[in-house]
């Protein structure tokens, strides 16, 4: 029987659970399957701005991954990837354990990489709170909350990109009397149209967060360093800033792009090893330029499982069409929220509301019946 090894439990893989849980039920036999996370629970990044903003528990942000292996045959090792060795079918566990596998599907996310972070800014180690992992992110964010409790804090969000701007005015909600800056390091939300980029400078500025085109260089106790030699008073500094690939992707010997993710084919296929498959922001697409976001990560997921079907069947692959355009919903803290499709944008109560149909809406949809709540 070929083994079938799924790196992380992303938004694409908990669709591909779900796909060979359904057909476990039914009595269909699946492939030997084995999921590596460390995680027992998937925090959906969409819906992380809204549990700070203190909209939501944490446990209404989560997929629960028990009850997607509950009753199968699919085996989970709650350990991180050391090393791959795609060549040789071969995944290095951080336990030193090591596992081979016939097929391999990567969906581990993107990281920030703390030793090249503080290389650009020393002290971020030490001092700063990083976004990613967002399970790690989300245990700690109550930490601050009740620190807030006790004294008047100064918060700086650096990073001028969806998840920075969404983090700063979540913060503004939640913690009304703290001071709270955002350092877009240049431009601010530099992939959206115009349009939506004068209505985000606009709902900053409403809710009187000091926005500045400016970037961190060093961190100290109580203060960032600006790269302009100015100097920012700061009790948390909140680490938003763009995500890198996996380190251990450089020695995996799988094909990559210039910034070490893994390449893939229209068929999410790696374009170097055709047993290995990739999805979300661990991978890139060769054909195709397509942004890091969990919008296309959640679409690529049903693509996946399909193909990793084929592939494991003998049968031909299809191709996935991510939408040249698609709905971009930025939260502004307050239930409201900033909705962008091409060059068009809206604002309001409405779109928030839209942005929390389809959240709920996505949590529910990847449980079992019997497990929801």
């Amino acid at each position: 029987m070929k083994h079938l090894v799924l790196l992380g439990a992303g938004h694409a893989h908990v669709q591909v659970l779900k796909r060979y849980n359904e057909l476990i039920r039914h009595g269909a036999l699946p492939p030997k399957i084995t999921l590596i996370t460390p995680h027992p629970r998937q925090l959906y990044s969409g819906m992380v701005p809204g549990y700070v903003a203190g909209h939501y528990a944490l446990e209404q942000c989560v997929i629960a991954l028990e009850p997607l292996l509950a009753g199968s045959s699919i085996r989970w090792l709650q350990d991180s990837v050391a090393a791959l060795d795609a060549a040789n079918n071969r995944v290095t566990l951080d336990d030193g354990s090591v596992l081979d596998f016939d097929w391999l599907s990567v969906n581990t996310g993107a990281v920030q990489d703390r030793q090249r972070l503080e290389l650009l800014m020393p002290g971020v180690r030490e001092h700063g709170l990083f976004v990613r992992p967002i399970e790690a992110f989300g245990t700690l964010w109550p930490r601050v909350v009740a620190l807030a409790q006790s004294q008047a804090l100064r918060l700086a969000v650096v990073g001028g990109g969806a998840a920075g701007i969404e983090l700063a005015m979540a913060v503004r909600h939640r913690l009304p009397g703290a001071a709270v800056t955002l350092l877009t390091g240049g431009a601010l939300a530099a992939n959206y149209p115009a349009a939506a980029q004068a209505r985000v400078m606009e709902a900053l500025k409403n809710r009187q967060i000091t926005v500045l085109p400016d970037s961190a260089s060093r961190f100290t106790e109580g203060e960032v360093m600006l790269a302009s030699g100015a100097r920012l008073v700061c009790d948390v500094p909140l680490i938003a800033t763009g995500a890198q690939a996996p380190g251990w992707l450089q020695s995996s010997g799988l094909a990559l792009d210039a910034q070490g993710f893994v390449a893939v084919d229209a068929c999410l296929r790696s374009t170097s090893h055709p047993h290995v498959f990739a999805a979300g922001d661990v991978s890139s697409r060769v054909d195709r330029p397509i942004a890091r976001s969990g919008v296309y990560a959640v679409r690529a997921g049903a693509a996946l499982a399909n193909n990793l079907n084929a592939a494991l069947s003998g049968q031909a692959l299809k191709a996935h069409q991510p939408p040249v355009h698609t709905l971009n919903l930025l939260s502004c803290g307050d239930r409201q929220a900033v909705a962008s499709w091409g060059p068009f944008s809206a604002q309001g109560r409405w779109v928030w509301w839209l942005k929390d149909r389809i959240d709920r809406g996505f949590i529910r949809r990847y449980q079992l019946p019997d497990h929801q709540g």
